[in-house]
């Protein structure tokens, strides 16, 4: 037991002894495979030959699936053990990327050469026999101009015929075949005799004839399900009546003999046997001149009804490049010559780039296998936190340039985590930008007895730089901005913050100039019952005009000069239900009336901020019943997909479908559509919609 236990190990040391399940497996099915094979011999030395003959088939039949497990174990072991040297990777690399790729290339050169070669073949095999069609074609025209001429001249059918077999055409082939129809009767010629019926021309070569202009009609027509010929038809006037003359001749082994010399076998399907076949294959000139077969498509038309038969007859031509060549050099000259000189000139010079590809190949191998080793000792140094690794260089290449960005990489690693804190700290801080700003926002809106409004902002970023408040100014007094700073991000969300203050702080100032005086305050509020404003020095009352005057001021002295903004004021008197108002440079604020008229508030003046000393003028309009104001930043109007803008008009329109519904359901109405408008893409902007309806 000990020596079979010491055994066993010195084996399992070796590696002979299988450690997965697949591998015992295929050891297990091996030894059946043998046993199998061993007990056919026995069973066949022993007489035993159907025993044998049938244990024989298991085993060869289970060969083969023990094959595959074979084929599947080297695989893992050369991927596991072979493949794991990045040496052993790129010589597998350079085979795929430098001799398979030659391989892929000769295949395909071999298919695209037999594709073109067989191509060129069937080619000159339908233009020889298309040549041959012509051919008759010529002589039936001078048959049929004879015919014509005798005819015209008196001569009656029986005579013209009779001319016939004088013919010079129809003397240089015996072959042809000859008939012509003149006053609704067929004179035909045949082997040198002459016939007469009253047969008909098919109707579709009368209307083939009418359709051409010299009367003339030639192809590969079907007699009969294996006879095909080459016919002719012309027509041509011949007095009192027309004549129609026809020639044919038959597509036989003769015909492709004549027409296959020089170039092979032709051979014309379908049909065991073929329907004819002609020529002979010359002998191979070398050991690269095989013989191939391409077959082709070929025209026929039915004689009796037209039918046209395309895709039901093949013409295949078997033939050897050397055929070809000399076809082909017959049209070239001493060309072609030159061009296969140059072809196996090319053939050389890429054979020796292809060498030294190699030889380059492996030799560049080991430069790059001490560099990655460099690297690979140097990432577990990094690995385990230990950022001072550094890796010597020790050459000029792209893998030197690698390794010094690696020792730049572990300097930069520290920074890198500072950097990322500090970002986190950004997005922390953005975060309570956006709470703040979204408390800029009126949070809760008291709502007018005559007037129901309602505004939202959706910012493209984290925060927005789009602006709208509803202000109270008494119990039946509001006031409604909208605005939109130029540009987006931070920058615009401060100057956004800034107008927000100024604006507010104007209306506190304002508050507490009139609480200050109670004659005023009370002149103001008994004129505002009236629907009528108050003029005063200072700050008393401001009107929308000169509070955007204020505002310009305002932000042109604590602003730069490239930022602005654009910006709407209206203030609202329940009692006289008048918008008085002043737009400073904002896109146009509408009202849309039952009846369904539409009224554009574009009074004011120039963008806030911009310019200094700025005149804004004011207007003021009546908002009556269930008349809707609409308000918005170009985020809702310019968003493009690939029909264009969303528009004015679109907006229009949705607000004028949704009018019955809440203010808030026909705001998220609006941001519903834009936003499937835009589609996928980034919204480009910030959206804000601010809408009013008197009630």
């Amino acid at each position: 037991m000990n020596a079979l236990f010491h055994v066993r190990r010195r084996i399992a040391a070796a590696g002979l002894v299988p450690r997965t399940i697949l591998a015992r497996i295929t050891l297990y099915l091996w030894a059946v495979v043998l046993g199998l094979l061993a007990a056919s011999a026995l069973c066949g030395a022993l007489g035993g030959v159907r025993l044998g003959a049938s244990l024989g088939s298991w085993g060869r039949g289970l060969s083969f699936p023990a094959t595959l497990l074979v084929l599947i174990l080297l695989f893992r072991y050369v991927r596991r053990h072979v493949m794991w040297r990045l040496r052993n990777r790129l010589i597998v690399t350079y085979v795929f990327i430098g001799v398979i790729p030659v391989a892929l290339l000769l295949i395909m050169f071999v298919v695209a050469g037999w594709f073109l070669a067989g191509q060129f073949a069937t080619f000159l095999a339908t233009s020889d026999l298309r040549a041959e069609l012509a051919s008759v074609a010529s002589g039936n025209n001078e048959v049929a101009a004879q015919i014509a001429t005798e005819l015209r001249s008196g001569a009656s059918p029986e005579r013209a015929a009779e001319l016939l077999p004088s013919s010079d055409r129809l003397a240089q082939d015996r072959q042809r075949s000859l008939s012509f129809w003149y006053a609704g009767r067929e004179y035909t010629l045949r082997a040198g005799a002459q016939h007469e019926s009253s047969a008909a021309v098919p109707a579709w070569i009368l209307h083939q004839l009418s359709q051409d202009r010299a009367g003339e009609f030639h192809e590969i027509v079907l007699t009969s399900p294996r006879h095909l010929q080459l016919t002719a038809v012309r027509e041509l006037n011949a007095g009192a009546a027309r004549v129609i003359v026809a020639s044919s001749e038959p597509v036989d082994n003769a015909l492709l003999t004549r027409i296959s010399q020089g170039l092979g076998t032709i051979t014309i399907f379908p049909g065991n046997p073929p329907i004819a076949r002609g020529g002979s294959l010359a002998p191979a000139q070398g050991l690269l001149d095989w013989s191939f077969s391409f077959p082709a498509q070929l025209s026929v038309r039915d004689w009796q009804s037209g039918a046209d038969h395309y895709g039901e007859f093949l013409i295949a031509v078997t033939t050897r490049s050397s055929l070809l060549y000399a076809r082909l050099g017959s049209t070239l000259g001493p060309l072609s010559n030159y061009l296969l000189i140059a072809l196996f000139v090319v053939a050389a010079i890429f054979a020796v780039i292809e060498l030294i590809a190699a030889a380059v190949g492996l030799r560049l191998t080991r430069t790059i296998t001490l560099s990655v080793s460099e690297l690979y000792r140097a990432t577990q140094h990094v690995n385990r936190g230990d950022f001072s690794r550094r890796i010597p260089i020790r050459s000029a290449d792209q893998l030197a340039a690698l390794e010094s960005s690696f020792n730049s990489m572990t300097a930069s690693l520290e920074k890198l985590l500072a950097e990322q804190k500090e970002k986190q700290r950004i997005e922390s801080e953005l975060a309570i930008a956006q709470e703040v700003q979204n408390q800029l926002f009126p949070q809760h809106v008291t709502q007018l007895q005559s007037l129901e409004v309602y505004g939202v902002c959706r910012p493209a970023r984290s925060v927005s730089g789009d602006y709208y408040d509803f202000l109270p100014l008494a119990p039946e007094q509001m006031a409604i901005a909208v605005g939109d700073i130029s540009g987006k991000g931070i920058s615009a969300a401060l100057l956004m913050a800034t107008l927000h203050s100024a604006v507010r702080s104007f209306l506190v100032l304002h508050s507490r100039e009139v609480a200050a005086q109670p004659a005023m305050a009370a002149a103001v509020a008994t004129r505002a019952l009236h629907g009528t404003s108050v003029g005063s020095s200072g700050m008393l009352e401001l009107s929308p005009a000169q509070w955007l005057e204020l505002l310009n001021t305002h932000l042109y002295q604590s602003t730069p000069a490239s930022k602005y903004a654009t910006l709407f004021l209206g203030e609202y008197n329940g009692v006289s239900r008048r918008l008085t108002y002043s737009n400073g440079g904002h896109l146009a604020p509408i009202i849309l009336s039952p009846d369904g008229q539409l009224q554009r508030l574009e009074a004011g003046g120039m963008v806030v901020g911009l310019f200094d000393n700025m005149q804004y003028e004011q207007e003021s309009v009546e908002l009556g019943r269930d008349d809707i104001f609409l308000a918005y930043s170009d985020g809702i109007t310019e968003p493009e997909n690939e029909f264009g803008e969303f528009g004015e008009a679109r907006l229009i329109e949705l607000v004028r479908e949704h009018s019955a519904l809440p203010l808030a359901r026909i705001g998220e109405e609006i941001l519903a559509a834009v936003t499937d408008w835009i589609g996928g893409a980034e919204q480009p902007d910030d959206m804000t919609i601010v809408l009013a309806r008197g009630r």
